[in-house]
């Protein structure tokens, strides 16, 4: 870190490392030794390491950027799903590399990792990060990924991209066009420079409209770490046929639910009112729209569009919330009064449900929080039922 930081800067990022940031900021707002402004990001940029990228966190002389490329860099734990998504071999390239996490753990499948990035301070400290940790097998290019590629006559196993998803105005960005680089219009280019390319997509796109607009996809990831989608990866090949889309929910005890269905797959689930037990898919599954999978002989879907499923016994592994049923009504005024007496608080869940939950809330006059659930769905023959439950 001597190449980044005085003696005295270090110093005082070694003393204050835990401290509150903010309150340094006021206390020390400048001094003839020290850098301040440097020294408050390194010491930010630990804190958020500590939770986000335990293993950076955990080396000595790791070098931090700003605070945003720290907020839009993947955790540690998506990038080691990629890195187990990605494949391996002898070459791979990151042509829009950033702070070099997700292209740190996918360079430990190949023999030889490019990482590319064109802003120069973020290339500088990336490149540094990954001789504290050890990388040998790394090089790094400040330069435009895709000029790069455009002039090499390199041949890679993989490229992986992540394209901004911010306008010039820097205003976020969804569909696979609006971003930068469009990889749709430069998916031929990119494919005849490697076997396969992996990229890195908002959560928000549409999945059938994107893998229509690339045309080359092999098979799609949703990935969600604790319920919260963060990413969709798309693995793409020359003349690729659509194979799987796969579902992974990255749990806090760093277990990952996956569920996959292939595109041949045309399952038919039954189909029951409430019994004993409810449960809602996780939301890697219900945006990967691959709910129908888990329905079986024990486990019912409730109605085809309404992603909530059924049991009498209850089945610990399902891949969600979990919640055992009290009773269930329909929207008829004297069944509401009759049911809802008494309780005051509910959490509230919609699925195929004419309402919202903020409006059914509004319509009960039941407030937010507590420990009751109310799922409100659509049973198979259209009609609209409450169920009250406790989680399981």
């Amino acid at each position: 870190m001597q190449d980044f930081f005085s003696a005295d800067t270090l110093d005082f990022i070694s003393a204050h490392q835990n401290d509150d940031v903010a309150k340094l900021a006021l206390k020390f707002s400048s001094s003839k030794d020290i850098d301040i402004r440097a020294a408050l990001q390194q010491i930010e940029g630990r804190q958020i390491a500590k939770v986000k990228l335990p293993t950076f966190a955990n080396a000595e002389d790791v070098v931090y950027p700003v605070k945003l490329s720290m907020e839009q860099c993947s955790s540690e734990k998506t990038a080691l799903y990629k890195q187990s998504v990605a494949g391996d071999g002898a070459t791979m390239i990151d042509l829009t590399s950033g702070f070099g996490i997700d292209f740190f753990f996918i360079s430990r499948n190949f023999q030889k990792a490019e990482y590319v990035e064109r802003n120069a301070d973020l290339c500088r400290i990336a490149y540094h990060n990954f001789k504290v940790l050890g990388a040998t097998n790394v090089s790094a290019t400040n330069a435009d990924g895709i000029e790069l590629i455009k002039a090499s006559s390199s041949h890679y196993d993989l490229v992986f991209l992540d394209p901004a998803r911010r306008d010039k105005n820097g205003n976020k960005t969804v569909e696979i066009k609006d971003c930068e680089p469009d990889v749709a219009a430069l998916k031929d280019m990119l494919l005849s420079k490697c076997d396969r390319m992996m990229l890195k997509l908002s959560p928000m796109l549409d999945i059938k409209s994107a893998v229509r607009d690339l045309g080359c996809v092999e098979e799609v990831h949703v990935v969600a770490v604790e319920n919260e989608c963060k990413e969709l990866l798309f693995v793409c090949k020359k003349d690729a046929e659509f194979k799987r889309i796969v579902a992974a929910n990255i749990k806090s005890d760093g277990k990952t639910e996956i569920l996959e269905s292939t595109a041949s797959y045309s399952g038919c689930p039954a189909y029951s009112t409430p019994l004993t037990y409810l449960y809602e898919p996780n939301v890697a599954i219900l945006k990967a729209n691959i709910s129908d999978c888990l329905a079986s002989d024990k486990v019912k879907k409730i109605a085809p569009f309404s992603h909530i499923f059924t049991s009498v016994e209850l089945y610990e592994n399902f891949p969600g919330r979990k919640f055992e049923v009290e009773k269930t009504f329909s929207m008829n005024k004297k069944e509401l009064k009759a049911n809802l007496e008494g309780i005051k608080r509910a959490n509230i869940t919609c699925r195929n449900f004419p309402l919202q939950a903020d409006a059914l809330r509004k319509k009960l006059g039941i407030k937010d929080g507590g420990d009751k659930y109310i799922i409100a769905t659509t049973d198979e023959n259209g009609n609209h039922l409450l169920t009250i439950c406790r989680k399981v």
